[in-house]
């Protein structure tokens, strides 16, 4: 039993990581600078010897993280090299030892359950306006019997636009997907945590509207009740929820 612990599982990646993977080499040897333009589609499916879909694919995922960003009639540009260095360095996080993820999952605790602090205090009718709408397409992706992860994401980051403070937002943009990722991986998220979670977002965005930090704080570490299960039973060595 001891020998096969020094056994790894084999990750196959897909043409889409691959892609990633060359994008962020570029980046972080500075090949690829904030301001520069990517090849279009095309020109890139070709170079690389795959199918524009996996390339449009890569590129949207890029921009989910806000390495990459396309501007109308002036093609894809690289956002900025902080957050796709820092992305990086998560990804690499997350291949190392459970307690190592637990961490970064402490970190996304602790972001978030300020971050709804900070909104409570600082949203403007605007903010409240965009995380409604984020709920809303949360609940619509459910209500269709669709695993709504993306929306999900939307949902947190729009709290953390609301919190005014930036570099929170940032975090928060580099560290949740891969947890999330994670949770899919496992099989974590079934499906009646999604309406869980529905009425779990209703009680957050209520106490940011009436301006209630600690209730904002309290209602979204309620709310990352599983996360935080989750990291204290890779703590324990139990490597997934039971």
């Amino acid at each position: 039993m001891s020998v096969l612990k020094n056994f790894q599982e084999i990750v196959i990646e897909t043409p889409v990581d691959k892609i990633i993977r060359q994008i962020r080499s570029l980046i972080t040897s500075g090949q690829l600078e904030a301001g520069d333009r990517l090849p279009p589609e095309r020109k890139l499916a070709e170079r690389l010897g795959v199918g524009r879909t996996h390339v449009r694919d890569a590129i949207r995922k890029l921009e989910f993280y806000g390495i990459l960003k396309t501007l109308p009639q002036s093609g894809t540009i690289v956002a900025g090299m902080g957050i796709a260095a820092l992305e990086g360095l998560i990804t690499d996080v997350l291949k190392l030892e459970n307690n190592d993820f637990a961490s970064l999952v402490e970190t996304r605790v602790m972001l978030e359950t300020n971050a709804a602090s900070l909104a409570a205090l600082r949203r403007t009718p605007e903010d409240i306006m965009n995380i409604q709408k984020a709920s809303e397409a949360y609940a619509e992706k459910v209500k269709n019997g669709k695993k709504a992860i993306e929306e999900d994401l939307m949902f947190h980051l729009k709290i953390a636009e609301a919190s005014k403070n930036s570099v929170l937002k940032s975090l928060m943009l580099i560290i949740i997907p891969d947890i999330i990722s994670s949770f899919i991986k496992l099989d974590i998220c079934k499906d009646d945590h999604f309406s869980k979670v529905l009425e779990e977002h209703k009680d957050i965005l209520e106490h940011i509207v009436n301006r209630e930090p600690e209730l904002a704080s309290k209602a979204m570490r309620l709310h990352l009740s599983d996360v935080i299960e989750y990291s204290n039973n890779l703590k324990q060595g139990n490597g997934r929820l039971v």
